[in-house]
């Protein structure tokens, strides 16, 4: 690393991409800070045009200022978007100067705008990590995380509030079916008390069928029995006619049975008498 004097307003430090250059004193907006230098290359020469390098410093078309040498402190500056110096080239007498561009406090890093060509070649690739695009990283970081957390609590509210629809549909869907289940019931009930009352119709319809033989079959035993009364009655006056005719016809029988006697008792008188002794003999 090269010595600077004391009296140089800027000192070399670490930076965020390697080493920097650092004001070490206020330095006023338009100040003159440091000439870049190095052995000018020669577009025409093509053993200038075939050295490549990051410290190349292009003046024109044809001139280009190399200042890869260790001397030249203009080299430890980097680059920045938004920065606080510029490159104030002098084309006709072949020199650059840093000038700053607004004012420098202690402490601060000095920067430049290298151009498109060399971001485009360069810085693009690899991103720029100058403070500006450092900040607007952090930015956008912190926007995206800010949408991350907000698109994590929608999804929070949608779940609590898909839980809560599910809930109340399901608060829903269970009063209807309680509804349907009590509708259900009723119209069973109601099912089942008509086919009691059908049942119970059929029951009385049948005792009255019932009741109908049976009042059927009493009458036909009522006939019945007047009919075997009757012929009782026939067959018992019958047979008092069959008696009062033999009652008539007694006197007649008990006149024969008189006779009849009388002659057998005539019949032993007739009859000799012989005793014991002649029928031993």
């Amino acid at each position: 690393m090269p010595p600077i004097p004391e009296s140089k307003p800027y000192r070399i430090g670490r930076s965020r991409t390697g080493l920097g250059l650092f004001a070490t004193k206020p330095i006023k907006k338009g100040t003159k800070i440091i000439r870049y230098f190095g052995p000018l290359l020669d577009a025409h020469n093509e053993k200038h045009d075939a050295i490549e390098n990051k410290y190349l410093f292009q003046i024109n078309k044809r001139w280009t200022i190399d200042g890869s040498i260790r001397k030249n402190i203009a080299r430890y500056i980097n680059h920045s978007c938004k920065p606080n110096a510029e490159s104030d080239v002098n084309v006709r007498k072949r020199k650059v100067i840093i000038r700053a561009i607004k004012k420098i406090e202690p402490g601060d890093e000095i920067n430049y705008d290298y151009g498109t060509e060399y971001f485009k070649a360069f810085l693009k690739p690899i991103g720029c990590k100058c403070d500006a695009c450092e900040k607007k990283r952090a930015k956008k970081a912190a926007e995206a995380k800010a949408e991350r957390d907000a698109d994590k609590a929608k999804s929070k509210n949608g779940k609590a509030s898909s839980t809560k629809t599910k809930k109340t549909k399901g608060a829903v869907a269970d009063k209807v079916k309680t509804k349907a289940k009590t509708a259900a019931d009723k119209a069973k009930s109601k099912t089942t008390k008509s086919k009691t009352t059908k049942s119970k119709t059929t029951k009385t319809k049948a005792a009255n069928g019932k009741a109908a033989g049976n009042s059927k079959a009493s009458t036909k035993t009522k006939a019945v029995t007047k009919t075997n009364t009757v012929s009782k009655a026939k067959s018992s006056s019958k047979s008092s006619s069959k008696a009062k005719s033999s009652s008539k016809a007694s006197p007649k029988a008990t006149a024969s049975a008189r006779a009849t006697v009388s002659k057998a008792k005539a019949k032993q008188a007739k009859r000799p008498a012989t005793s014991k002794r002649a029928r031993k003999a």
